[in-house]
């Protein structure tokens, strides 16, 4: 990629008792414009032309920017005779858009690994790919469902429907185009990606969602922006960028996040421990990634399919999701080396690597999140979970929860009564 795009003609109103004589992307964070921020970040991934599209007050911006011979990036301008939404200044720039494109909201503080977002836009073959993630208020955002290959199958934007249960992937307002999503957009028309175009574009164009856990925070009320400066200044917003290594908490979820009744395969089965969610939100807080790992031969063993077995999840992250607690990533294993049960699924009953005591679902989260695995833990309470993250190079906590108290000769780092204990203890230890 080397062209972007960024909506730069908010107001700010929340903003103006911090300042009202300046356009939203243009105010200081730490001394220097969140709109800088992005341009750095930008120049740095090789893009070559931005585009701002503006509109109040944008003298301001076009003063400090000019044509952005200091910031080493060609800088170019649409000023908007009527503000169209986030839709209609994107469509009146398409006779400028003949490659692939990003496009970015100017109020918002990031810091991502845009090589890799766009390795990921070409691997999956998509023709709009949209940037989101786990966060403690799902329940007020603009949120996604996908397939079990990163495709989005749905979109509902906020206020959902009553009752709605539903992954935690927050849509976080930063996507790659190509052109050919611009014929889905209407010209002259005032309209919103998130209200309007994201909730039916799924279903006439290739969309995927790039799940990440980097820093992408809106800056736009008083408190907001206090909250971005504090992660810049403490290192937050850097360390969180997938070039730099990654911590992580992998978790069982059988007898470590929900009581194990033996065989879940139905969602009114599935109960969270009363603790799980404050445990999993200290360790957000911490700054840890969280990562559920969890064998699933239920699957294998014909007692539910892939999308049941999607429902049962969904029921967890949205009960975290209500307590302000979130997971990364679900890994599951489907398979079951064995045979003999009725009903079983025989394209599942095979040996794998992802199956635990095998490190497989391990590893593919290292390799997707960059996980440091020597600053890294796998809380687990059978011996398979043991094994799992001796094979993987983690450090291992055993729960005397679920299976924990079944004797075995795989001796884990530590062993603790629950979640609880082993929280305490990584938080010691970070």
């Amino acid at each position: 990629m080397k062209v972007a795009l960024i909506l730069a003609g908010g107001k700010g109103t929340r903003l103006a008792q911090v300042r009202d004589d300046i356009p939203k992307p243009m105010m200081p964070v730490l001394g220097k414009p969140i709109l800088e921020y992005q341009i750095n970040l930008l120049k740095d991934h090789g893009f070559t032309d931005v585009w701002l599209i503006v509109n109040h007050l944008y003298h301001h911006i076009e003063d400090h920017f000019g044509k952005g011979e200091a910031f080493g990036i060609r800088i170019h301008y649409y000023v908007e005779p009527t503000p169209l939404g986030t839709v209609g200044g994107v469509k009146a720039l398409q006779e400028h858009l003949t490659e692939p494109f990003i496009v970015l909201y100017g109020d918002v503080m990031m810091n991502m690994d845009l090589h890799r977002l766009f390795a990921f836009h070409q691997a999956k073959g998509a023709d709009a790919t949209l940037v989101v993630h786990p966060n403690d208020h799902p329940y007020d955002s603009d949120l996604l469902d996908v397939d079990e290959n990163d495709k989005v199958c749905a979109f509902y934007a906020k206020p959902h429907p009553e009752g709605l249960v539903y992954r935690n992937l927050v849509n976080a307002a930063a996507y790659v185009f190509n052109p050919v999503v611009l014929e889905h957009l209407e010209e002259g028309v005032k309209a919103d990606f998130g209200k309007d175009i994201f909730p039916t574009l799924h279903e006439r164009l290739n969309v995927f969602a790039y799940n990440t856990p980097e820093y992408l925070k809106d800056m736009g009320t008083p408190d907001r922006l206090e909250k971005v400066e504090h992660a810049i200044s403490s290192g937050k917003v850097a360390a969180r960028n997938l070039n730099r290594p990654q911590k992580c908490v992998y978790l069982d979820r059988d007898g470590v996040i929900n009581i194990d009744t033996d065989l879940i395969h139905r969602p009114e089965d599935f109960e969270l421990y009363p603790y799980a969610a404050d445990c999993i939100k200290k360790l957000n807080k911490l700054g840890y990634l969280v990562v559920v790992v969890t064998n699933q031969s239920v699957i294998a063993r014909g007692l539910c399919s892939i999308e049941e077995l999607g429902n049962i999840h969904k029921k967890m992250e949205t009960q975290l999701g209500e307590q302000g607690a979130f997971v990364e990533a679900i890994y599951f294993c489907p398979h079951h080396p064995h045979g003999g049960f009725e009903g079983e699924v025989p394209e599942y009953k095979i040996p794998c690597e992802c199956r635990k005591p095998s490190p497989g679902m391990l590893l593919a989260a290292k390799e997707r999140f960059n996980i440091d695995l020597a600053q890294s833990f796998l809380v687990g309470d059978s011996p398979r979970d043991i094994e799992a993250g001796q094979n993987a190079g983690v450090t291992t906590i055993r729960v005397k929860t679920g299976h924990g108290l079944k004797p075995h000769t795989a001796v884990p780092d530590h062993y603790v009564d629950s979640l609880i204990e082993a929280v305490a203890l990584i938080e010691a230890q970070g």
